[in-house]
């Protein structure tokens, strides 16, 4: 059992560690892009060092995510996303001088707890990824219904996406996480094939392992297409939580119908389990609320207080020029003979 923990804070640590690093690389991506906005003749965002010393950082940091999943359950790694986002908000205040919020204190006290809840009340179960293992809960019965409701659910949401034009947030989240659960079982037994390799005996020439390695590409393929069409469409405060839980819940569901990761749990190690994920979902909502909305105010003129303008409206101004647009001429705001009045 100490052998099993050792192995789970193992991949723990490279969970958080791997998190740690995408919050600095999106830190430090969004830092190179106010320096060449600033510049009088801004160069394009990918001839810059910087940019790609945070794309460089990100990679290690989905390394890092990478090869935990070889050394602990899915429901334990697939949660601590949380770290990246609250240590994103903390960095953001330090590194590009963000405002700290009293709702982000609480969010963070909140995540943090959920976290600590989450690693002491996971599963313990440990299970050598081999080839053989993969193959056998890949024709479970099990894996067979879940993927067979996954599909049709999936091809549902994609024909009102497709065919309706339906592109609400949740339906284009939904489909983020349908095929983030094939994410995480791909990147789990890619990943634990990979340890077993190094540990024991080589699992790499199994067909089962390039298999897993094809939906793993594919599926991350599509998510992030889907997940671009949200972020395009939808404030980043709003999508980020969401697709946050989103994917916990799917890659829990995942792991535990795929790996049987709660298989013999008691109610009480699933409950308090549940709670801390609901705390940092929590945590997660509350960092993120309203932040985007404080970079985004802008005053407006009012044309009613300009001498000589008679208007009943007010314009906001153009956030792609440097002026506020300019006035109506004479001609437009002077009565006709009719006594009418041109329309501005």
């Amino acid at each position: 059992m100490v052998e099993i923990q050792k192995i789970h804070l193992f991949g723990v640590l490279l969970a958080i560690l791997g998190n740690l690093v995408i919050s600095i690389s999106l830190n430090i991506q969004k830092y190179s892009h106010l320096q060449l906005a600033q510049q009088e003749h801004p160069r394009p965002y990918f001839k810059s060092v910087l940019w790609w010393g945070g794309v460089l950082l990100m990679a290690m940091g989905e390394m890092g995510n990478f090869a935990a999943y070889g050394f602990a359950p899915i429901t334990l790694i697939a949660p601590l996303g949380c770290v990246s986002v609250t240590g994103s908000a903390i960095i953001s205040v330090t590194f590009l001088k963000d405002n700290l919020r009293a709702s982000d204190l609480l969010g963070m006290t909140l995540a943090f707890a959920g976290t600590y809840l989450l690693v002491s009340f996971a599963p313990n179960i440990t299970q050598a990824i081999s080839a053989r293992t993969v193959q056998y809960y890949f024709v479970g019965w099990q894996f067979l219904i879940y993927m067979i409701l996954e599909i049709l659910i999936f091809c549902i949401l994609l024909y009102f996406y497709k065919r309706k034009g339906v592109k609400h947030m949740v339906i284009l989240l939904t489909l983020v996480a349908l095929l983030a659960s094939l994410t995480v079982i791909s990147v789990k037994a890619v990943s634990g094939m990979i340890t077993f390799s190094m540990t024991d005996k080589m699992q790499l020439t199994y067909p089962i392992f390039y298999i897993m390695f094809v939906i793993m590409i594919a599926s991350c393929v599509f998510q992030v297409k889907f997940l671009n069409q949200a972020t395009k469409l939808y404030n980043m405060t709003t999508v980020v939580p969401v697709n946050h839980i989103f994917f916990t819940i799917s890659a829990i569901i995942a792991g535990i119908i795929f790996y049987q990761e709660f298989l013999g749990a008691a109610f009480l190690t699933v409950f308090v389990y549940l709670f801390g994920c609901f705390l940092s979902f929590l945590g997660v909502f509350l960092v993120t609320r309203n932040r985007e909305k404080e970079h985004l105010q802008q005053s407006y003129i009012d044309f009613g207080n300009i001498p000589g303008k008679q208007m009943l409206d007010k314009i906001q101004p153009d956030s792609n020029s440097l002026s506020y647009g300019t006035l109506p001429d004479g001609s437009d705001s002077t009565k006709s003979q009719s006594g009418e009045k041109k329309e501005v």
